[in-house]
Order: C-alpha cells, then structure tokens, then sequence
C-alpha cells in the first residue's frame, strides 16, 4: 500500500507542475500532507515535517546568502569581463551561446557546488539569451546536465556518499569511471550543438553591433537575481517569441522585462574593488572545497564581508540586500517547501517500501548483471529520491544482492553514478530551484524539456561503462 500511495504522490506532484494545475510550493507543500493523511500518519505530520526543515535547513541557509553574495558581484561588477567575454567569443550565435554554455557549466562546477555552479553560469549566460531571446530552457537544460556529469566528482557528493556505504575509497570508483563520464560530458556538448543549431535556424545570427545596440535610458536596470518579471518559457522558446532572419533577435523591451543585461554605467559598480572582490570569491571557493568551514557559515561570512566593503554606507545595504530579496525568498521557500515533500516520503516509510519493491522484483536471472540493474534504476531512483535516501538506504541493498551472484561492490558503486544527470534536475534538490528561480524559468518548463535529455545522457554514460568494461 505503501509502495502505490509512494508512487502515486511523487506522479501527482509531477503531473499537476507540469501542467501548470499548482505552483511548485503549493504541490511540495499540499500533495505530501494529503497522502500523508491517505497513510493514516496525519498526526504525525508535524513531526515528519520538522524532520524535514531540520535536515535542509543548512541548505537553506547557505542558498540565501550565496545569492546574496553572488547577486553583490554581479552587482558591483565580477563577472561583466567574462560576460563580454563569451559575448565576443560566440559573436552573437546561438549556436555558439548554447555550446558556451555548457563549457561554462562544466568548467565552474569544478567547485563540486552545484548552487554555485548555476549562479555563476547563469549570471554570465543570461543577459545573452535575453539580449537573442533564445530560449531560456535550453540554457537551463544544458547546463543542468553538464553539472550533473561533473557532480560525480570525489568532491561533489554521490562519489563520496557511494564509498561512505560500500566502505571503499572514492578514487577507487571514481577514476576508473572517468572515460564514461567523458563520453557523457561530451554528449552533452554535441547535445548542445544540435540544439545551438535549432535556435540559430529559428533566430538567425546577429552581429555585435545589433547585440549591443543601446536600450532605452529609462529601462532599469536590474542584475540576475534582482529581477521582476517572470520570464517564462516553454519548451519551444522564449515567452517574448521571436520569428527567424537576423532582426529577430532584437530585443522589443517588454513592460514586464527589467532586466538591461549588464549595463556598464549601473551606478553599482566598484571598479577599483574589482581585484578585492575577484580575491575573495576564489578563497571563499577555495575555502569551500577544501572544507575549511561549513559551506553555509562561508557563505553568510563572504556575503557580510562583500556587503561591508562593497557599500559601506547602511541605505545601500540595504537597497541591495532588496534588489535580491525576490530570488532569496522564492529559493528558500522552495527548499523549505520541498522538506515537507522529503520528509513525509521518509517519515511514512513510503520510500523505503518503494525500494524493497523495486529491489525485490529484479528477475533472478538479471543478478549476475546487478552492475547494469544498479546502473538503470539509478536513474529513476535518484530522481524522485534525495541522494543520501539512495546511496545510504538502497545502494547497499543492491551491492549485497551483486556479491550474492558474484558482483563487486566498485562496479555496483560505478554503476550508482549514472543517474546523475537526471539527479540535478530532480524537485528534490535545491539547487535546481536556483536555476530556474535566477533564470526565470518556470519548473515545469524546465522539467518537460530537461527529463528526455538527462535520461538519454545517463544511458550514454551507462552504455560507455559498459563498453569500457567499467561497469
């Protein structure tokens, strides 16, 4: 019963998000506290939920000042070289933008952060697509997947989870993947170029003058994570349309649009704290990646300190703190939102009965090929389940049911990697909610367009594994 009303809450909250029916809060919210009342726990749904806040609470934390932190550097002017850069280097072509995209997204999640990884691609990336009116799901998309390939690294989570269960050492099963995971990353690239080329062929290809042509005086300016439209998307292009032939990308100044890209006259700038500013965000990843402090504690630092120095004076604090304070809440309250969903699963056992089924209903005559069985559910099972729920609850299931026919635990643990190009985009994990929250994307958008993709990138990796004789 438990294994049913479990699936049948993770298709309801899917279905109703992508059909537009309810918001992603209200449905992380609603759906779970319903079927938790269907269970029979109703009364323990307090519990169930507190369960929920206290574990990402931490996460929560470390979301709001990062994009406090980040939103301060666009702001006051980190990244405008590199934007201009990658504006010079793509010369207008969205087939280029696309492609630089997930580069850019696979280069930045080096830092095993995929919070980070999204803030700092999308603020590079998004005043292109805006500028082009590209579709803003094929950038979230794209760089969705490239972090995921990149989110196996030892440093990145599921590697480390994968060793902590299996007792084994994460460069054990990490380096012999790394060829798999090669394959992967570059099938998200040539993805990346087919679709480059689909906007290309629906836009046209601009020239920079078209693409810096001056916008109206009086349009404000409003940096990524400070804007006030909406800027949803579907699946096949911007919200604003477009049309094809090289005007197309023009950008007509919607009244809902307050995003200019980077307008180098903003009166936020702190051209002479550049080298500070630069400084300090490589020791706060820095810091980060060598686990010098809790990543929310660096972050509620670096913000505080790029604050101080920054704007000194107590009304710009204070207007900046506000510019960003829309993408803060509409984050935080997500991941809040999503604990609710995360803890009635885990509370009410339902994901635990998910799993026995799903285990125990592997045909006996697939054990002697557990690897390629850990390797397929891993896909869906990390989709609609936390990372710490599969590597700490079901990974050691299925490690014990390969050693019974003859199977090592490394290629079970390799095989559990797999699913994590789908895994970024799952409602479970809190930095897919920065990507479209910062992107201005709508959830169900981005998961109508994403799922087809990521599933067929973890199908490539598990059939390079394969091939390779890794897995």
């Amino acid at each position: 019963m438990l294994t049913l009303l479990g699936f049948a809450m993770i298709a309801t909250f899917l279905v109703l998000i992508m059909l537009k029916k309810m918001s992603p809060i209200a449905a992380l919210v609603l759906i779970p506290a319903l079927f938790c009342v269907f269970v029979g726990k109703g009364a323990k749904l307090g519990d169930y939920v507190i369960d929920g806040v206290t574990s990402l609470a931490p996460t929560a934390a470390m979301l709001m000042f990062a994009i406090v932190y980040f939103g301060v550097m666009i702001d006051v002017g980190l990244f405008d070289p590199i934007v201009r850069g990658i504006l010079k280097f793509c010369k207008a072509d969205p087939l280029r933008i696309v492609v630089g995209t997930a580069v850019l997204a696979a280069i930045v999640s080096l830092d095993g952060d995929g919070s980070t990884t999204f803030m700092i691609t999308v603020s590079a990336m998004y005043p292109l697509y805006k500028r082009l009116k590209m579709s803003l799901v094929v950038m979230t998309g794209v760089a969705a997947m490239a972090n995921g390939v990149m989110n196996t690294l030892p440093w990145g989570g599921p590697t480390a989870r994968a060793a902590t269960a299996l007792k084994l050492d994460a460069s054990d099963i990490f380096v012999p993947m790394i060829p798999a995971l090669a394959v992967g990353l570059l099938f998200v690239f040539a993805l990346a170029y087919v679709l480059g080329r689909r906007e290309r062929k629906r836009l046209g290809v601009l020239t920079l003058d078209e693409v810096l042509v001056e916008e109206p005086a009086e349009q404000e300016t409003v940096l990524v994570g400070a804007g006030t439209g909406n800027g949803a998307t579907n699946g096949n292009g911007p919200k604003s349309g477009g049309g094809s032939g090289a005007g197309a990308g023009l950008p007509d100044a919607p009244e809902d649009e307050g995003f200019q890209g980077l307008d180098p006259e903003r009166p936020t700038l702190r051209p002479k704290l550049y080298w500070f500013n630069a400084l300090l965000t490589v020791v706060l990843l820095t810091a980060m990646i060598m686990e010098w402090l809790p990543i929310p504690v660096l972050f509620l630092l670096g913000a505080a300190l790029a604050l101080t120095v920054n704007f000194p004076h107590m009304p710009d604090q204070k207007a900046r703190i506000a510019a960003h304070a829309e993408n803060v809440l509409n984050v935080s309250g997500m991941v809040f939102a999503a604990a609710v969903f995360t803890g009635v699963l885990q509370g009410t056992g339902m994901v635990d009965h998910m799993a026995e089924w799903l285990v125990h209903n592997i045909p006996d005559g697939m054990g002697p090929h557990m690897a390629f069985v850990t390797g397929v559910l891993s896909i869906p099972l990390t989709y609609f389940m936390s990372n710490d729920g599969f590597y700490f609850g079901i990974l050691p299931v299925l490690a014990e049911a390969g050693q019974a026919h003859g199977v090592s635990s490394l290629e079970i643990a390799r095989a559990s990697l797999i699913g994590q190009p789908l895994h970024m985009s799952s409602p479970l994990v809190p930095a897919v909610y920065v990507l479209v929250g910062m992107a201005k994307v709508e959830f169900g958008d981005h998961t109508r367009f994403v799922v087809k993709w990521a599933a067929l990138t973890s199908l490539v990796v598990l059939g390079a594994g394969i091939l390779f004789g890794i897995i």
